[in-house]
C-alpha cells in the first residue's frame, strides 16, 4: 500500500516541498508518527509538536509551510486532505464483484452489476440493488426496497420492505432501516398498535453507524436528505425528517415527526422532542435536550456540567426550590414596589 510522495501530492492536487521519492506506507496522529508515515496539522495550538515531529511528511497550510525541516504537502485544509488519502491506506478488504451461493434472490427482484453479494443474504420481491454496491453476510433487503448505486452495506445490516436510497450510502453493522414506528393508541388502558404504512427515503452519500435503527413512516414517509451522517447508537422515529449535510453524534434520539434543518450539528447524547421544527445551522452540544422549536442558527445548550458528587447533590436540592424561590422574589418585588409607592 505504499505511495510515494509524488504519487500523494498527484491525488490532492497539493504543492509538494520536498523529495518526491520519498514512499509512505502508512498515517499517523502529528506526535506519534515516524519515519515512512504521513501526517497533518490543522490546529494552530499544535504547532510546538512541529519541532519533534518525525513524519517523512506532514500536510501543512501555505503560512506554516517552513515551520517543519522535512517534507511537506501545501494545502488549504490539511485536515480534508487527510480524510481524502486515508483511503488511500485503507487495509478493509477489496472484495471482487460476486454473489454467494448461499444468499437467497427473489426472481423478481433486480440486481445490478459488479455487486458484492456476502454469504446468507436475503433479497426479497421486487428489491433493486444498484450497480457497485455491496451487501455483505446476513443483510437483508425488503420487499419493494431500492438501493442505488455504489452502497455498502455490512453484515446483519436489516432494510424492511418500501425503503429507498440513493447512491453511496454506507450503512454500519446491526443498523435497522424502516422498522415500526412507536404508534399506538390507548384504548381504556389497552394499546392498538397503528399500521405504519410509510416508508423510508434516503439520500446520497449518506453514512449510518452501527446499530441505529430509523423507523419508517406511520403515513408519509421517514427522509434522510444527502450527504447526513449518523452515529453509532442512534435512534430516528416515525416521520422525522432530517436535512442535507447534518450530522448526529452517538446515542442522539430524535422523536416522531420532528424536522432538523439542513447542516446542523447534533452532540452525543441529545434528545428531540416529538413535533419539533429546528432551523438550518443549529449546533448542539451533548446531552442538550430540546422540547421546543428552535427557529434561528446559532449553538444551544442544556442540562448542567459535571460536578464532584457532594456538590451536585446540593445543586439538584437547589434546582427543586427554584420555583419556591421566584414566588418569593416575585412578591418581595411587589412588597419593595408598594412600599416605595
Amino acid at each position: 500500500m505504499a505511495k510515494t510522495l509524488s504519487e500523494i501530492a498527484l491525488f490532492l492536487n497539493a504543492e509538494l516541498r520536498g523529495d518526491p521519492s520519498i514512499e509512505i506506507t502508512s498515517l499517523a496522529p502529528l506526535d506519534k508518527s515516524v519515519a515512512g508515515e504521513i501526517t497533518f496539522l490543522s490546529d494552530n495550538k499544535y504547532i510546538p509538536a512541529l519541532k519533534t515531529c518525525e513524519a517523512s511528511a506532514v500536510i501543512l497550510t501555505e503560512e506554516l509551510a517552513d515551520q517543519f525541516d522535512g517534507s511537506v504537502l501545501v494545502m488549504d485544509n490539511p485536515y480534508l486532505a487527510f480524510a481524502k488519502i486515508s483511503h488511500l491506506f485503507d487495509p478493509a478488504p477489496k472484495r471482487k464483484a460476486q454473489i454467494h451461493p448461499t444468499a437467497l434472490i427473489s426472481e423478481s427482484a433486480s440486481v445490478g452489476k459488479n455487486v458484492v453479494i456476502g454469504p446468507y443474504v436475503v433479497v426479497e420481491d421486487h428489491a433493486v440493488i444498484g450497480d457497485e454496491t455491496e451487501l455483505m453476510a446476513h443483510v437483508v433487503i425488503g420487499e419493494n426496497s431500492k438501493l442505488g448505486k455504489q452502497c455498502r452495506l455490512f453484515p446483519r445490516v436489516t432494510v424492511y420492505h418500501g425503503v429507498e436510497m440513493g447512491d453511496q450510502v454506507v450503512i454500519q453493522s446491526g443498523a435497522v432501516i424502516g422498522s415500526d414506528g412507536f404508534g399506538f393508541a390507548n384504548d381504556k388502558g389497552v394499546w392498538n398498535k397503528i399500521a405504519q404504512i410509510g416508508g423510508v427515503k434516503i439520500g446520497s452519500r449518506v453514512e449510518i453507524g452501527a446499530n441505529t435503527t430509523i423507523d419508517r413512516g406511520a403515513i408519509e414517509d421517514t427522509i434522510i436528505e444527502d450527504n447526513v451522517i449518523l452515529d453509532n447508537q442512534i435512534q430516528i422515529a416515525h416521520n422525522v425528517k432530517i436535512g442535507t449535510g447534518s450530522a448526529m453524534a452517538g446515542c442522539s434520539g430524535i422523536a416522531g415527526s420532528s424536522e432538523i434543518g439542513r447542516y446542523c450539528i447534533i452532540g452525543g447524547a441529545s434528545v428531540i422532542a416529538g413535533h419539533v421544527k429546528i432551523a438550518d445551522g443549529v449546533q448542539m452540544v451533548g446531552m442538550t435536550a430540546v422540547t421546543g422549536n428552535i427557529k434561528e442558527a446559532g449553538t444551544y445548550a442544556s442540562g448542567t456540567g459535571m460536578q464532584p458528587i457532594k456538590d451536585w447533590r446540593k445543586s439538584v436540592v437547589r434546582f427543586r426550590q427554584l420555583d419556591d424561590m421566584a414566588r418569593k422574589l416575585k412578591k418581595l418585588e411587589k412588597q419593595v414596589n408598594q412600599a416605595s409607592d
